[in-house]
């Protein structure tokens, strides 16, 4: 997509962040999304209606921050009734891959635009935004989303309510080693969390308008205040991520059968010649994504049988 002389800067930082900060560190942002037709709770119910299921999680936000996710509760509403009634439903939700509707698509694009061009850039694809996918998250009062990592960059956007966002530098590997990498990425995103911690953790205190960006792999831990929250999170995977990731789900894979491996980059000979074999495996696998029975299915057989824990049904 190539910028357009007029893009508004949708996301700001402070104390020029972008420039000095970014790709490798958090920092605080701001934003205008708040209030957004997309971004309002009647339109997140429509979405929830016509996401496909598997594409939508969602439980109850009485979790502890290290939760054991074989012990969530679960919230006996359908998705479109938690979103009507997320005021009082005593629920979590999030709605991936957001970027599947056209409409969803063009916001998330327009606002990383504007990313771009603070960035001296002129396209998206100068600035290394490549992937692009968005996540809604909705909760009700009160909730906690449990201590884990994602497998992107994130600029994360408070649109309603108020909200903790607190990090933890991914390069300390006492908080999460590379088996804990691995198992979150294949099996579970949650991670263990102890309370000595707290004192390494970067807090983000956020309402609507406000944000933060979060570099990959920082674990975090969310919780909100007396009031429901809307929020997103618009994450994009450069190659060298990508490239990160799929040796972390092959290591991964390697580990289960009792061949643990070395971190990505180690040995980077050893490194090209597994991700040659497992994308050629992906590639031969990645046209039956397109049926969500098949994609249970294959969820099951790599992931194992507890894979598709947030559908109910399974």
């Amino acid at each position: 997509m190539n910028a357009a002389s007029h893009v508004a800067p949708v996301i700001t930082a402070d104390n020029q962040s972008l420039k000095r900060d970014f790709p490798l560190k958090p920092f605080a942002i701001h934003h205008k999304l708040s209030g957004h037709p997309l971004l309002t709770l009647p339109r997140i119910a429509q979405l929830a209606q016509d996401l496909p299921r598997d594409l939508i999680e969602y439980n109850s936000g009485k979790a502890a921050i290290s939760q054991d996710p074989t012990k969530v509760q679960t919230v006996d509403l359908d998705p479109v009734e938690v979103v009507k009634r997320i005021e009082t439903a005593g629920a979590w939700m999030v709605l991936k891959r957001i970027e599947n509707a056209p409409e969803y698509r063009q916001l998330l694009e327009d606002t990383l635009l504007s990313v771009a061009k603070a960035r001296g850039y002129n396209s998206l694809a100068d600035a290394d935004f490549e992937q692009i996918e968005g996540f809604l998250f909705v909760s009700s009062p009160n909730s906690t989303t449990p201590f884990h990592l994602d497998s992107e960059d994130n600029f994360f956007v408070q649109i309603h309510g108020e909200k903790f966002f607190t990090l933890f530098d991914n390069a300390d590997r006492t908080i999460a080693d590379d088996a804990e990498i691995e198992r979150s990425m294949t099996k579970h995103r949650n991670l263990t969390y102890d309370e000595k911690f707290a004192p390494r953790g970067i807090e983000f205190h956020m309402f609507g308008g406000d944000g933060c960006y979060v570099p990959y792999q920082w674990p975090h831990w969310v919780r909100t205040a007396g009031t429901y929250s809307i929020s997103m999170a618009i994450t994009w995977k450069t190659r060298p991520v990508r490239r990160n990731n799929d040796l972390h789900f092959f290591n991964s894979m390697l580990r289960g059968i009792g061949m643990p491996q070395k971190a990505p980059g180690t040995s980077p000979m050893l490194d090209t010649m597994k991700l040659a074999f497992y994308r050629t495996v992906l590639a031969a696998i990645r046209p039956l994504r397109s049926s969500f029975a098949i994609r249970k299915v294959l969820r099951r057989i790599a992931l194992g049988k507890k894979a598709n824990y947030y559908l109910k049904d399974a």
